[in-house]
């Protein structure tokens, strides 16, 4: 176990940043380097499936509550949709990981979509309506 790691991971960081630009490869903390390259990239798998349920949840509650569309849901779905396309310019691979994620933040934005509108949660689709096309169109609302 590494101390400096457990105690403080600043210190570590630095300490590692070091070792590799020194390239004094038998001084690195693999295990907990491993870890945090790991994780480094599930942040930003984590940002999009925040900002696709995000999306999905205002998208929702746009089409079935059409008569309490705000200036607010629409920045929302706007917002949403910018950050979710800058992830991706940024970096490249979540692109398939919005396809692969879709489903999941979905049924995360179905229970959001109900518990907000006070709609039985039947009321929207089980799977979901829109396509990942759709989604990332800056010009579909989903209305018919």
């Amino acid at each position: 176990m590494n101390k400096k790691y457990d105690r403080d991971f600043v210190a570590w960081s630095d300490e590692q940043a070091m070792l590799l630009e020194q390239q004094r490869w038998s001084e690195l903390d693999l295990a907990h380097l491993v870890e945090e390259v790991r994780d480094l990239g599930n942040r930003h798998r984590d940002a999009l499936e925040s900002q696709l349920t995000r999306l999905l949840m205002h998208l929702l509650k746009w089409n079935y509550q059409p008569e309490k569309r705000s200036g607010s849901w629409e920045s929302t779905i706007k917002e949403a949709r910018k950050q979710i396309d800058r992830l991706i310019r940024k970096h490249p691979v979540l692109n398939v990981h919005l396809e692969i994620a879709l489903a999941e933040c979905y049924q995360d934005a179905r229970e959001d979509a109900s518990d907000e509108t006070g709609l039985d949660i039947d009321t929207f689709p089980i799977s979901c309506p829109y396509t990942i096309e759709q989604i990332k169109d800056r010009n579909f609302w989903g209305e018919d």
